[in-house]
């Protein structure tokens, strides 16, 4: 990975983490001298984060961190919906025999979690699952764009901290999901994700005590 990949997720993590704080001033010569690196993979990073909407360049001034609100995350939820229901639908039709049984293996592993009540195992089982229908999508820039949402949401999922309180939901949503992809009923799977990320965004709203 080059050293501006590397720089530009380092500082989107501590932007998503709130470590930087929104109108915070993101100086070149300091993150220059922070990291041991020169300006060029500086200005990188800094370009890929602006094109993000994390970051806002000033002219003359500099580059500001923006960060995201509670309407942004809404809307991420909403955006990924409608992305995620067009990934569902190529991947039932596009997927190889070996991404089904990769898809397979990471419901069963779900399920296998689930009953033990393994949560990091769950949360990291759950993000591969929706990445494997991403990619047997087979759209690179869907996939992509999907994975950058979920990326993000992952840091404001306040529900992570309950989430034992929600295990057998999540399983149960995943699970419909899973049986709509195996019978190949796009339908049925539109629903599926439809249920499952409305419920995601409302134990969102939750968390934050907007609901």
């Amino acid at each position: 990975m080059a050293i501006s990949d590397n720089l530009f997720s380092t500082i989107k993590d501590d932007i998503l983490t709130g470590k930087l704080k929104s109108g915070e001033k993101l100086t070149e010569k300091v993150i220059c001298n922070q990291y041991s690196i020169s300006r060029t993979p500086v200005r990188e990073a800094l370009q890929k984060l602006e094109m993000e909407g994390l970051v806002e360049s000033i002219p003359n001034r500099g580059f500001f961190v923006l960060g995201l609100t509670a309407r942004d995350y809404e809307d991420m939820f909403t955006l990924r919906k409608l992305y995620e229901i067009q990934a569902f639908s190529w991947a039932v039709e596009r997927a190889s025999d070996q991404e089904r049984e990769s898809i397979e293996e990471l419901f069963e592993l779900m399920e296998f979690y689930t009953m033990k009540k393994d949560v990091a195992k769950m949360l990291t089982i759950n993000m591969n699952f929706h990445q494997m229908i991403y990619k047997a999508s087979h759209n690179r820039i869907l996939a992509n764009l999907l994975s950058s949402y979920q990326q993000m949401l992952k840091y404001v999922d306040n529900t992570r901290k309950n989430y034992n309180n929600y295990l057998l939901d999540v399983f149960t949503e995943h699970k419909a999901i899973y049986e709509a992809f195996n019978s190949r009923d796009v339908d049925a799977g539109v629903t599926a994700i439809t249920t499952h990320l409305d419920n995601s965004k409302l134990r969102y709203l939750k968390s934050i005590k907007l609901l």
